[in-house]
């Protein structure tokens, strides 16, 4: 058999391992009941009117993001018909994430633990068990990124310096827009995309990211490409593709960052935002929840660091 054949049939058996395993977590969920007391404080979880009450404040604070409806026929009763899932289009992802460090082509393919462990998804397509003490420092790396310069401030800097210096290149007036404008288009960097959503996951009680990238042509990027953007030590761990739950089939897989350890992870960093006098309040949930997800993506370039009180 020619390696090229190797490789079609693990992509084959492993699309038919999650499609189980996926079956397997939505029959979970169905059964599930819905979280009504609040537990945030003490398990990093959240009832679905806080996951609502965090993304009416992601939406305030950061515009760029805002509530979908979705497919009527896959809206969960639990949530809000116009406020299913949040969504974030055509972020921008100049880098890719390999580059930032080395080691991601040395990993394994697939590495799972039963139903509802980290999952691999690129390499020679073995399977391996994981300890919950293997899985990635989230923590040490939300709690480094706190400390750091904002996104959005770093943008509005250089948007604005940009624009200044555009201007006194070229002794250009409010009159000289036509010019400004064949400036800019000539130096447009194209540069892949993302739409980025945020679901409330009844199995796990917690934020679930989905990301569905683009090529610079607008097209979609394939699964090989989507993981040169997820960071090395995440990448082929806690990534899995699957069916977005609130868009209808059809539309292609989405790839998803594995909602198993988000919980334990926002317990341990509001544990530690609390130990250093900063109170966590449930409805600041996912600018902290995004802190942490950040270091899975680094460099997709969502706006998610607006102050917010207590953060």
């Amino acid at each position: 058999m020619t390696t090229e054949a190797a490789g079609r049939l693990g992509s084959i058996g492993m699309s038919v391992w999650q499609m189980g395993r996926n079956a397997a977590l939505g029959t979970a969920e169905y059964f599930t009941p819905v979280l009504t007391e609040s537990a945030f404080a003490e398990k990093g979880v959240l009832t679905p009117e806080e996951f609502v009450a965090a993304g009416d404040m992601l939406v305030l604070r950061c515009p760029t993001w805002q509530w979908q409806a979705g497919d009527p026929k896959q809206a969960r009763p639990f949530l809000p018909p116009d406020k299913q899932f949040l969504l974030t289009r055509n972020v921008p992802c100049q880098k890719r994430a390999a580059t930032l460090g080395a080691g991601c082509n040395d990993e394994e393919d697939v590495e799972a633990e039963g139903d509802e462990g980290w999952v691999r998804t690129h390499g020679n397509h073995s399977v391996q068990t994981m300890a919950d003490d293997d899985a990635p420092d989230m923590v040490a790396d939300a709690t480094a990124g706190m400390a750091t310069a904002t996104i959005g401030e770093v943008a509005a800097a250089s948007e604005a310096a940009s624009s200044e210096a555009a201007l006194e290149v070229m002794g250009a007036d409010d009159d000289d827009e036509g010019t400004l404008v064949e400036l800019a288009d000539a130096n447009i960097v194209k540069t892949r995309t993302y739409d980025v959503s945020i679901s409330y996951d009844k199995y796990y009680q917690c934020a679930r990211v989905w990301l569905y990238g683009y090529t610079e042509s607008r097209q979609p990027l394939t699964q090989e490409q989507i993981l040169e953007d997820i960071s090395a030590d995440h990448a082929l761990k806690t990534v899995t593709l699957e069916a977005h739950p609130h868009i209808a089939s059809g539309a292609g897989l989405h790839a998803s960052i594995h909602p198993c350890k988000h919980a334990s992870v926002m317990q341990k960093l509001c544990s530690e935002l609390k130990s250093s006098g900063r109170d966590v309040r449930a409805d600041s949930y996912l600018f902290l929840f995004l802190k942490f997800i950040s270091c899975v993506i680094p460099t997709v370039e969502y706006d998610y660091t607006l102050a917010v009180d207590g953060l």
